[in-house]
């Protein structure tokens, strides 16, 4: 069981997909315009991961070396597919706020990575606790970026708001302050 909290710590800060792999780029900068967005795709996107991995783990041995890759791929989308339709159903404001992002889910190098990395080499247990630990950091990742963006662009901090409006830098709440706050961001968690 040691051994489960030790894969599970890895992805949350030593091999974090945003902070130190530099994974997923397009949905760290695209939908962390504000916390409770990052905090949101990050959900998403770990639940994909976890059951991704634990699928592939489980499955590893029934697939063949030749089609590995577009099995692992058909298994994500399934699963990406799954939560879609579960968030257009029951939460269409979440739906129209991250838009084609939850789709690109399937394309997210963080998942084929693990999948090929990690799952196709491990057990489902192990495979389920990387995919969580993976999916935690990536998650935690993208609610910061998006905190620091919404708090500097528009002086809230998970819609409520800390300091007036007129204050904030507009920077922060377009693209390029996406790249320089997640640059100081990754500078702060090589800095520790």
């Amino acid at each position: 069981m040691k051994n489960y909290w030790k894969i599970l710590y890895n992805g949350i800060l030593p091999s974090n997909p945003v902070l130190v792999l530099l994974l997923g780029m397009c949905a760290t900068l695209g939908t962390t315009s504000t916390a409770m967005n990052g905090l949101m795709m990050g959900i998403a996107t770990g639940a994909v991961l976890v059951c991704s991995n634990t699928a592939i783990s489980a499955l590893k041995w029934f697939v063949p070396d030749k089609v590995r890759i577009p099995a692992y791929i058909v298994i994500i989308a399934t699963f990406v597919t799954v939560l879609q339709l579960a968030i257009s159903a029951w939460m269409p404001a979440l739906n129209a706020a991250l838009g084609i992002f939850i789709p690109l889910i399937v394309v997210n190098c963080i998942l084929l990575g693990r999948a090929e990395g990690f799952a196709g080499k491990n057990g489902v247990i192990a495979s389920f606790f990387d995919g969580l630990g993976c999916g935690l950091g990536f998650t935690l990742a993208l609610t910061a970026l998006g905190g620091i963006r919404e708090f500097l662009g528009t002086g809230a901090l998970f819609g409520w708001q800390i300091y007036p409006e007129d204050y904030g830098m507009l920077l922060f709440v377009l693209a390029p302050g996406a790249f320089i706050a997640l640059g100081y961001l990754i500078a702060a968690v090589k800095k520790i």
